[in-house]
């Protein structure tokens, strides 16, 4: 009865909020460990609610595990109030309520967790929690997506969430696709002007005599060359092939990843990464330079080899190193980007600025480039989460 009075004085005398308004006057029951209640939803702290999406079906699974663990260690527990989202490697979405350093190493998943369903056009209220055969509205103000690879960096998921309605960080779903497909971005950058790798495309269902691509491919792109699943990231299935042997085992291994793949020519120069951020006022930071320890900077360079190195700033002259600035936000406006990406390319004094690819939800790990390069310009780990959340909600950066 209490709770019921308290909530219909409330509501008189402050007539100009509603009980689905951004502030809500309403008794908030003490929380319990391990449930969410329904009473929660309505919130009279001035905290935005935000849900970390992290794992995913997709083969970049564990790199998302640790950059979702960096992201909610920037998340300020007295300006947000965190809902962690996990996904199964079965797509599985669950509101995962333990300690966020189980997460690493994938140890926070149990049957116990509820299950998480999306609710399209309810925005304010955008997921169900499902509990006892009921779903349970579940109001989230933004939600900050920390998937990499298919299923969450290619706009799956940005889709199913524009469908809620509610603001979230990142690309939306058109961009996010384009970017995440290499054929469709190459194209787009093509018909900008703006300079990419000579490539050839292939496609599983009319795979070429590999005796009559090798030809052509060996004729516009020469050895050594490199081999790419279409719509993969971190360099998963990447391989680089000196000779027909390599190419023709590279091609296996792009096509157990996906049923597209590139074949792109090598480029000489430097490789360099550059962090975008913004809508449409657009801040690119200085770049970094990529020193991988392997012969190309593959998955395993990127995560599991000690002796790759990021150097910031890259160690450019001052008018290349512009003209990389310039050329990443170029790319990233000419695709429709939003919030964050990003720029991977190839930059010498003779040849000048390529780019290889645009990555629409970097890694976010406390040592991937993205979170470096922005901590570099001044704007560490929690102003970063903090700017980008800003720019989910319509609020551009100054």
């Amino acid at each position: 009865c209490y709770n019921v009075a308290y909530i219909i004085i409330a509501f008189f005398r402050f007539p100009a909020y509603s009980l689905r308004g951004p502030h809500i006057f309403a008794f908030r029951a003490p929380a319990v460990r391990g449930h969410i209640r329904r009473k929660e939803i309505y919130r009279m702290d001035n905290r935005l609610r935000v849900a970390v999406l992290f794992g995913g079906k997709s083969s970049e699974y564990e790199i998302s595990l640790r950059s979702a663990v960096f992201a909610l260690s920037c998340l300020s527990p007295e300006k947000y109030e965190v809902l962690p989202v996990g996904i199964t490697r079965e797509n599985v979405w669950k509101l995962y309520e333990g300690p966020f350093d189980r997460i690493p190493a994938d140890e926070w998943d149990s049957p116990e967790l509820p299950e998480i369903v999306l609710r399209p056009g309810c925005p304010k209220e955008p997921f169900g929690v499902l509990r006892g055969g009921k779903t349970e509205p579940l109001a989230v103000d933004v939600v900050f997506p920390i998937l990499h690879g298919k299923n969450g960096e290619d706009g799956t998921v940005q889709g199913a969430l524009q469908l809620t309605g509610v603001p979230f960080v990142g690309c939306e779903c058109d961009a996010s696709a384009v970017c995440m497909n290499k054929a469709f971005t190459h194209d787009a950058l093509a018909a900008a002007g703006i300079p990419t790798a000579p490539w050839l495309c292939l496609r599983r269902e009319n795979r070429p005599e590999f005796g009559d691509f090798e030809a052509a491919a060996r004729e516009k792109l020469g050895y050594p060359m490199f081999v790419k699943p279409a719509r993969a990231g971190s360099s998963v299935g990447v391989t680089k092939a000196h000779n027909a042997e390599q190419l023709r085992a590279g091609l296996d291994t792009a096509f157990a990843e996906d049923s597209i793949v590139l074949v792109e020519a090598m480029l000489s120069g430097m490789e360099v990464e550059c962090a975008v951020m913004g809508n449409s006022r657009l801040f690119a930071t200085e770049p970094a330079e990529i020193v991988s320890a392997e012969e190309f900077y593959d998955y395993s360079a990127k995560y599991n080899d000690i002796g790759s190195e990021v150097i910031i700033p890259a160690r450019l002259s001052p008018e290349l190193t512009e003209k990389v600035r310039d050329t990443a936000r170029r790319a990233y406006s000419v695709l429709f980007c939003q919030g964050l990406s990003r720029v991977d390319m190839f930059a010498s004094e003779e040849q000048g600025v390529f780019v290889n690819e645009v990555n629409t939800l970097p890694g976010f790990t406390s040592i991937s480039g993205y979170p470096q390069m922005m901590a570099h310009m001044g704007i560490e780990g929690p102003e970063l989460c903090e700017r980008l959340i800003a720019l989910a909600l319509g609020q551009e950066n100054d």
